[in-house]
């Protein structure tokens, strides 16, 4: 199976990005299954209904968010009328939505999707994700009713993302950070098969501070004193993401490989 994982959509930039080269590269890369995390695509902060399905209608075949799922409040009703959108598993109990669930690529092979957050330097406490994640994998083991697990872990900390990654080690096809906006060189195929990316990047514009226009966080770094609002940079977007391919048979990764497409990075992809 030939999969696609996009990082962070920011603001106009990340959605416009999307839009506009998403249903090429699924016909260019010949993609079975996509998934693009959401959580910023909203002015930089969380994800409405129409933006969602802008995501979707671009050829995303499921949508993640995280700690900012809902920043914006009509994704609370939305995200129960639209299941191809999850929320962070181990959020708060009575979250709406889900954070894990079966899909289907266009030949009907079985895509498990599963997204947690982490807790180190999170701005609270979310449950564990490594008991959350232990459950659902013991119920879906890799290979059997699930032909590819994918797992977003939205977390600040490279270290808990590496652990994740080791967890999940030989029980899922593919453990990829995001969260943090900025792209990390470590991909790789663990030793029990599943591919990993510490972190995803986002899909934005590069000329920013993590997304956002720099005079106002340059402001705060240099000043301490902010004056204004954080703004989403509206230049050209970076895809920025990880491509993987893997054995049907086991769901375990066969290769991986770091996504640049468009905007101001070194371009890369499979």
């Amino acid at each position: 199976m030939r999969l696609l994982f996009l990082g962070d959509v920011m603001g106009r930039s990340g959605r416009q990005g999307i839009a506009d080269r998403l249903a090429k590269l699924r016909d260019d890369w010949r993609l079975d299954f996509v998934v693009v995390n959401g959580e910023n695509a909203s002015n930089g902060a969380g994800l409405t209904g129409a933006h969602a399905k802008l995501l979707l209608d671009a050829g995303a075949d499921v949508v993640t968010l995280g700690d900012h799922a809902f920043d914006q409040k009509d994704m609370l009703g939305h995200i129960e009328g639209e299941p191809r959108i999850l929320r962070p598993m181990n959020f708060a109990k009575q979250a709406p939505g889900r954070g894990a669930a079966l899909f289907s690529d266009r030949r009907g092979r079985k895509v498990l999707v599963v997204q947690v957050l982490g807790q180190v330097f999170m701005k609270r406490a979310f449950d564990d994700p490594f008991s959350a994640l232990d459950d659902v994998l013991r119920r879906h083991p890799l290979g059997g009713q699930a032909q590819a697990i994918i797992v977003d872990v939205h977390c600040e900390a490279t270290s808990e993302k590496m652990g994740v990654g080791h967890f999940c080690d030989g029980r899922a096809s593919l453990v990829v950070g995001t969260h943090t906006h900025v792209p990390t060189g470590d991909a790789q195929i663990l030793p029990g098969g599943t591919a990993f990316l510490s972190d995803a990047g986002m899909c934005g514009d590069y000329n920013s501070v993590i997304g956002m226009e720099k005079a106002e966080p340059m402001r705060r770094f240099v000043t301490g004193m902010a004056k204004g609002r954080f703004q989403p940079a509206e230049g050209e977007a970076t895809l920025s993401g990880v491509f993987v391919e893997t054995d049907d048979k086991t769901g375990k990764a066969v290769s991986i490989k770091m996504v640049r497409q468009g905007g101001r990075l070194e371009q890369s992809g499979p």
